[in-house]
């Protein structure tokens, strides 16, 4: 594997443009079975003391039993010469191909490979937060204060889980 770990504090970048513009893949499981998915709506910060992000994934998407099985996740962020792969990853389910990663152009890799906490990332991603759950919430239409998101953008009523994650590593090439 080509990453290195580096310091959370040394990080410059601007969270709107890597995650609503350049989008990123979470990504779970292990050797014996992962998937991947493209996001776009997502958020870093701090909550209860830990430097954290913030994934949202809708109930009917693959990658979301792989997160919800494993204690960790991944957020992969790519290089702008992998947009067919991300859209790829945001088009195709994990369900109906024989090979997902392949049919993206795409290569898992494993961090802290051979350990309990061995979780998949993207070989061709430029940097990966290795994410910890600490939460998780289906998001309900009752709590919604501007009801226009909700008619918006959940007209199937498939609302997301929203998953709060610490990161406990930064890896990057």
């Amino acid at each position: 594997m080509t990453f290195h770990e580096t310091d959370i504090h040394t990080l410059s970048f601007n969270p709107f443009d890597k995650i609503s513009k350049q989008w990123m893949l979470i990504t779970a499981g292990d050797r014996n079975g992962s998937n991947t998915m493209t996001a776009s709506w997502g958020g870093v910060g701090i909550m209860w003391g830990k430097p954290v992000a913030t994934a949202y994934i809708r109930p009917q998407r693959y990658t979301k039993e792989f997160v919800d099985d494993n204690e960790y996740f991944t957020l992969s962020f790519l290089p702008e010469e992998q947009r067919k792969a991300l859209n790829i990853c945001g088009s195709v389910s994990g369900r109906d191909v024989e090979d997902k990663w392949k049919e993206a152009g795409l290569h898992p890799c494993y961090l802290n490979e051979g350990t309990p906490d061995e979780v998949a990332a993207v070989e061709e991603a430029e940097m990966v937060f290795e994410c910890r759950k600490l939460y998780a919430q289906e998001m309900l239409p009752e709590c919604f204060i501007d009801t226009e998101c909700d008619t918006k953008w959940y007209p199937t009523k498939d609302y997301h889980t929203m998953y709060i994650a610490e990161i406990v590593k930064v890896w990057i090439k």
